[in-house]
């Protein structure tokens, strides 16, 4: 706590506004964001080692949050400030940073899939000052932080290898994927079997929920990576124009799939399995109909005859 009094001392409102818009690149859309356009755009390959890293790294710190059950900052002591635009997303427990894990896994193995200098720049920015934006808003302590960025770094390296065999290898890429499932499965069971205290309900069922819908988006991402390896082999390539629109429409679409399903499913399923539903195929329509587009969008912004 002693660094985040020090934090709170130096605070100015320039650095406020500067680190609240900062601390968004650890966020869910941000993640959701970076996979889409590398998937879509880029790389294949590397869009299903990012997704992967993203959702294991979930899946352990969600374990990790409800095993040791560490409050917040402001909880631990009435007296210390946060800046108060930062309460809203800071839910659950402290301990592990949440933020922190997306933002080192993503940004950091982005860093790793790419040789332009510049996207390497950009990365390096996020995978430095999400950290530092999650302390200096009074959200998580040093050993938050600290323990998050080690546990990306360590899923980065343990897959790593996969990712480069998965480029000529369709079951090293199953592979690759599996283990998302696999962790979100593990941390469900261990959620329904484990004894909480009662005053760790609310916590248990918020973590339940966002594990729901990670699995259900892992396991898409699985049969996605399965479907195209053997009938879609859908192409990324597109000139600029061509790729804003598939962009931009895309996730238009992912958004209005997962909001429009939400209700409808709400309506008679459990709230369990009304998440894993909504995120797979949430996360099907976006690998596997969406990509179907893809040729139409490659003609679009080409000026050759």
């Amino acid at each position: 706590m002693q660094f985040l009094y020090l934090l709170e001392r130096i605070r100015t409102l320039p650095a406020d506004l500067f680190f609240s818009a900062v601390t968004y690149l650890g966020d869910e859309a941000a993640f959701l964001c970076a996979v889409l356009v590398i998937f879509w755009c880029v790389d294949k390959t590397a869009g299903y080692y990012l997704a992967a890293i993203g959702f294991s790294g979930t899946a352990c710190n969600q374990m990790l949050k409800m095993t040791f059950r560490i409050p917040r900052p402001w909880e631990l002591d009435p007296v210390f400030t946060i800046v108060e635009n930062a309460r809203a997303a800071a839910t659950g427990y402290s301990f592990p940073s949440g933020h922190t894990q997306n933002a080192v896994g993503i940004w950091g193995a982005l860093a790793l899939t790419r040789r332009e200098r510049w996207v390497r720049a950009l990365c390096l920015f996020a995978v430095v000052c999400v950290p530092l934006s999650r302390m200096y808003l009074g959200v998580h302590t040093p050993l938050d932080v600290g323990v998050s960025t080690v546990l990306a770094i360590l899923l980065i390296g343990l897959y790593l290898p996969l990712y480069r065999r998965a480029k000529d290898s369709a079951s090293a890429l199953l592979l690759l994927l599996l283990p998302s499932v696999l962790l979100g499965i593990i941390a469900l069971v261990y959620f329904t079997c484990a004894s909480f205290p009662a005053d760790a309900q609310d916590h248990l069922l918020h973590a339940s929920e966002n594990l729901a819908k990670l699995t259900g988006a892992a396991a898409a991402m699985l049969l996605t990576a399965w479907i195209d390896a053997k009938y879609l082999h859908f192409d990324t390539h597109a000139p600029l124009l061509g790729q804003v629109l598939k962009t931009v429409l895309g996730i238009a679409l992912v958004l209005c799939v997962r909001a429009v399903l939400k209700p409808v499913f709400a309506l008679f399923l459990p709230q369990m399995t009304a998440d894993f539903l909504r995120y797979f195929l949430t996360v099907a329509a976006a690998g596997i109909l969406w990509p179907m587009t893809f040729p139409r969008f490659a003609k679009i912004g080409n000026l050759q005859p």
